[in-house]
């Protein structure tokens, strides 16, 4: 008998030796700065991924690398899920999302408009097609690029359709946007949404609501209390004396 032995090696990686990771480009706006943070803070605060066991990793202004040869797009704000953060941060490889590395493309990338010279409904629109993003969101909180606030793609056969809505099914979860106060700002936010449409909390939503939660609680206890006591005195005046 004749055995065939497959022996498979793996690719070396490639020489990112050369790759400028960080380049210290400071943050264009406070407005950009907040939105990317609540956009980043409230997936980390809660949010469950559609199968339990999944990871993810949301980032603001982080390089995503798909091609040794290209540069880097840079997203406002991405998500990606069933990947895993790595441990070692010192290594170059890791502190970058380099898509051979983890194996997979952002899911969700999402661009916030500032200007209009950062191209986001033209070169850059085809550049996440052309990396394979499922999906692609644009923000234009000041309405620079029309009066639609917001935008959303979906992939299709490497280019991009409008969305008729903006709930990513294959994700299990959705952008709506929200008139509100956020650190102290109020303004109309991009948020993340459930697929009812009501937004992912924040941890200090979270903390608000827990507080008014526990409240509630107290106030129903001394009530029924109340309503105990009343009842007793009640009884008792009609000459039943109640169980103890």
């Amino acid at each position: 008998m004749v055995k065939e032995i497959l022996s498979t090696e793996l690719a070396p990686e490639p020489d990112i030796t050369h790759i400028v990771t960080e380049d210290d480009t400071p943050v264009d706006n406070f407005l950009s700065e907040k939105q990317q943070r609540l956009l980043t803070e409230v997936l980390y605060n809660g949010w469950v991924p559609p199968a339990e066991t999944q990871n993810f990793i949301a980032a603001a202004n982080v390089g995503v690398f798909y091609s040794i040869g290209l540069p880097p797009l840079v997203p406002d704000v991405f998500l990606s899920i069933d990947v895993t953060m790595p441990s070692d941060w010192g290594e170059k490889k890791n502190r970058s999302y380099f898509v051979w590395q983890f194996g997979k493309t952002p899911d969700v990338v999402i661009e916030i408009v500032s200007n209009r010279e950062g191209n986001e409904l033209g070169s850059k629109l085809k550049d996440y097609a052309r990396m394979g993003v499922p999906y692609y969101a644009v923000f234009d909180p000041l309405q620079m690029l029309g009066e639609q606030p917001l935008r959303a793609y979906q992939l299709n056969i490497r280019q991009y359709l409008e969305m008729h809505n903006f709930w990513f099914a294959e994700i299990g979860i959705g952008l709506t946007l929200w008139s509100g106060v956020f650190e102290g700002k109020e303004d109309i936010w991009l948020r993340w949404c459930d697929q009812n449409g009501d937004v992912l909390p924040t941890g200090t939503e979270s903390a608000q609501l827990a507080r008014e939660q526990a409240q509630l609680a107290q106030q129903e206890a001394i009530a029924a209390k109340e309503r105990t006591a009343q009842l007793e005195a009640q009884l008792k005046a009609l000459g039943i004396e109640p169980d103890q």
